[in-house]
């Protein structure tokens, strides 16, 4: 006899709830939780983790702050155990275009990334931002270091070593608009990241969600996210799509 259990608490691990530093509430929290069981012939476990939040800490700034862990088992093998912490500090986010700082640290089982860590800085740029919709585009640069598992990669250049460090440029593309008198709301964020001294060094990732708001701050969520990364280990695959449902639950 197989059973399962599906357990949905707020919205899915790989998008965030679309946190607008340019509000104007002081504090923004939400938590996310999804998982799924099946015991019998074939035992899976899967479990994800997410936490969204952002305060000001001072006049014209805002912190924000995501963190996100995943875990996968398959007749008890593990197959994912991930990480990943992203900050963000905003200047006079209520402006046309202001500057932030960033740094992200995250970790990766399945593509054998022991630690990437990464910091840099940039400007967004308001392209409209209404009280319930709005359109951004952020530019920065950042400095990255990944630690590899394996020394084996599938472009040779950078066979024999386990460190990868470069300077990367980042163009981010969010936005978030109810739609038929708020009863759809439509997300996207897409960032495009390419090494600035290394041509075949590069990533994307795009992530599209629609909520349908079930009570005031109980969303239901479907998710689609598409991944590419250049350089991967030997005989993985590049690209990674993902394509999830649960609830979103939030302060706001």
């Amino acid at each position: 006899m197989i059973k399962t259990v599906f357990f949905f608490l707020s919205y899915p691990l790989f998008l965030t709830a679309q946190i607008n530093e340019s509000d104007t509430l002081k504090i923004k929290a939400g938590l996310s939780l999804s998982g799924l069981y099946q015991g019998g012939n074939v035992e899976t476990l899967i479990f994800r983790a997410k936490t969204d939040f952002s305060c000001k800490p001072w006049k014209n700034w805002v912190f924000k702050n995501q963190n996100s862990y995943v875990y996968q088992a398959f007749d008890n093998e593990k197959a994912d155990e991930d990480i990943l912490i992203l900050n963000f500090l905003y200047l006079n986010p209520d402006r046309k275009v202001y500057p932030f700082i960033l740094s992200f640290v995250s970790t990766n089982f399945r593509r054998e990334i022991s630690l990437r860590y990464l910091a840099g800085a940039g400007a967004t740029f308001q392209i409209f931002n209404k009280k319930v919709n709005w359109l951004k585009l952020s530019i920065s640069s950042e400095y990255e270091k990944t630690n590899f598992l394996s020394t084996d990669f599938n472009f040779s250049t950078y066979d024999g070593t386990k460190k990868i460090q470069t300077i990367r440029g980042t163009i981010w593309v969010n936005g978030k608009y109810n739609l038929f008198k708020k009863k759809v709301i439509f997300n996207h964020e897409v960032y495009f990241q390419p090494s600035l001294k290394q041509n075949n060094n590069f990533r994307w990732q795009g992530d599209i969600g629609i909520e349908l708001p079930i009570f005031k701050l109980l969303n239901f969520t479907i998710n689609y996210r598409h991944t590419f990364e250049s350089i991967v280990i030997v005989n993985q695959k590049q690209e990674d799509r993902f394509l999830t449902a649960g609830f979103t639950l939030k302060n706001y």
